[in-house]
């Protein structure tokens, strides 16, 4: 059964949780968060950060398992597939993978669903994670052993992103090496020096450039969560369509293009590279 809570002053949605949901770990909050387990005034709400009013309605739980988006999604594009790992172009809007157990709409669940057959069920391990926001190549292994073989040597892959960013940078390419942060209370990054943060590493090119718009083609040294969309914010440059870290969207301009890997039986390097979907490119214009 939904619990309900009426919003008596400002404040943010995930420390409205925390305050009201007596008795729950933190974790388990944002598991709920995450996995479309909230509602704000009727409607399916996932951001951490969302500004609540005095008066708006909060639920948790008792609410469908899947946004309306995740649930038109029939079948899955599969980019490369044998008996160790699967490529997959996963569409803007879909979690990698799921937080609850409620919930079955994420790439994860769907691709488990897609490939098996009658009691035949398949598993698999997610190799790495995409945004939510973000589209293109997202991959799975076979096994726990042949995800652990290709993280193994995770450091030495390659991946490529495009970029649709507010403005244009001053200079053509460059290299933003800034630490990151995670900020678990409002499930964000902060850059710079800090004891707590991580050593982050990102290379951009301007391809193209709008009055308004820039695309740049970017590549990551390090995986840090949040990466390209806050080192880009930072740059002064937020993605378009990033709420988080800049403005509001109906579309966050982020999409990985390209993943180099070395696989984890024949010790060849694969690369996979999936061209953005035309929506993407619309939001230079």
């Amino acid at each position: 059964m939904a619990e309900k809570f009426i919003v008596k002053e400002q404040g943010k949605l995930l420390a409205f949780l925390f305050a009201h949901l007596n008795g729950w770990s933190k974790k388990t909050i944002k598991q709920r968060l995450q996995g479309s387990s909230v509602m704000v005034n009727g409607e399916i709400n996932t951001k951490h950060d969302y500004a609540l009013n005095s008066g708006d309605v909060v639920e948790v739980g008792g609410v469908k398992k899947a946004s309306t988006q995740a649930q038109t999604i029939q079948k899955l594009e599969i980019i490369y597939q044998d008996k160790e790992i699967i490529a997959i172009n996963k569409p803007a809007g879909l979690l990698s993978v799921g937080n609850t157990t409620e919930s079955k709409q994420h790439a994860l669940a769907l691709l488990r669903n897609q490939l098996s057959h009658g009691k035949n069920k398949v598993k698999l391990w997610p190799v790495h994670r995409l945004d939510r926001d973000t589209s293109g190549i997202l991959l799975f292994a076979t096994s726990k052993e042949m995800r652990e073989t290709v993280m193994d040597k995770w450091p030495v892959s390659e991946k490529v992103y495009f970029a649709i960013v507010e403005g244009c940078p001053k200079e053509k390419t460059g290299t933003i090496d800034q630490p990151l942060r995670q900020d678990e209370k409002e499930y964000r990054m902060h850059i710079g020096k800090h004891p707590d943060a991580k050593p982050a590493i990102t290379h951009y090119a301007v391809k193209q450039t709008t009055p308004e718009h820039s695309l740049l083609e970017v590549k990551i040294e390090t995986g840090r969560q949040h990466q390209i969309r806050a080192h880009l914010s930072w740059l002064g440059h937020s993605i378009i369509g990033d709420e988080r870290y800049g403005t509001k969207g109906e579309k966050m301009g982020l999409h990985a293009k390209k993943l180099t890997i070395i696989h984890p039986v024949t010790k060849k390097s694969m690369c996979f590279e999936i061209d953005a979907p035309r929506d993407f490119y619309a939001l230079l214009n």
